[in-house]
């Protein structure tokens, strides 16, 4: 039986373009440690780092306990600022794509699971995304490839069918690894740059039509007959 394809998300970024917010958090919270946050440190060190990471490197001074508490103030600031917040453009459509090929779908976030609970729900999306898997309740989070791996065997999917978005080079290197073609997310980094990394091409948002053309090549030229077999199964 041919294996299942499955859409892989990141959430940052990705689903929604909420840099703006976390950078306005982490300037706030890591002020009084003498760190000035702008948006050359943040796509260089805070972009699509873990949290684990980002304590490491900028509260080193602080036990373990104490980078979690700060960085728990940050994402806690991060989730009380959700009003409004708009899915990237062509979400919806590519969900509904996903739909009619009965594709699963995923998350795959380096980001708290409060923080991704709460961004899905902000942006009505909770019930069409499928299982989230979060990079600090794994042994390794991203750019490790471990997310992507466990997000494939959750959804009972091959890497060789399957896709994943990213806008990160972390992000991109994590699912370049575990063997996904990616697409990059242009939303903080240039095209160059998620290429470099790993990504197939860049876009800045779901309508761009190699999208779906890529789904289609990965899914195969006989998809139709295929999900009636995975159905079957």
């Amino acid at each position: 039986m041919t294996k299942r394809a499955v859409l892989l998300f990141d959430l940052d970024g990705t689903l929604v373009d909420s840099d703006a917010k976390h950078m306005a958090a982490f300037k706030r919270i890591l002020a009084p440690f003498g760190v000035t946050v702008d948006q050359a440190l943040y796509n260089r060190l805070l972009h699509g780092a873990s949290n684990e990471l980002i304590g490491q490197t900028f509260l080193a001074h602080l036990t373990p306990e104490g980078q979690r508490r700060i960085l728990e103030e940050k994402e806690a600031e991060y989730r009380a600022g959700l009003a409004g917040v708009e899915a990237i453009a062509g979400v919806s459509a590519l969900l509904d794509y996903a739909d009619r090929l009965g594709l699963k779908r995923a998350v795959v976030t380096n980001a708290p699971r409060a923080n991704a609970e709460a961004v899905l729900e902000a942006l009505g999306l909770a019930a069409r995304l499928g299982p989230i898997v979060i990079g600090s309740e794994l042994a390794r989070s991203k750019p490790d490839p471990l997310p992507y791996l466990t997000a494939l065997a959750l959804t009972g999917a091959s890497a060789e069918r399957s896709l994943a978005f990213e806008d990160s080079a972390p992000g991109v290197r994590s699912a370049a690894a575990a063997g996904l073609a990616v697409v990059g997310l242009t939303t903080t980094l240039e095209a160059q740059a998620l290429i470099e990394a790993g990504a197939l091409f860049a876009t800045a948002d779901f309508t761009d039509p190699r999208i779906f053309a890529l789904i289609d090549s990965r899914i195969g030229a006989n998809a139709e007959e295929q999900i009636r077999e995975e159905i079957r199964a």
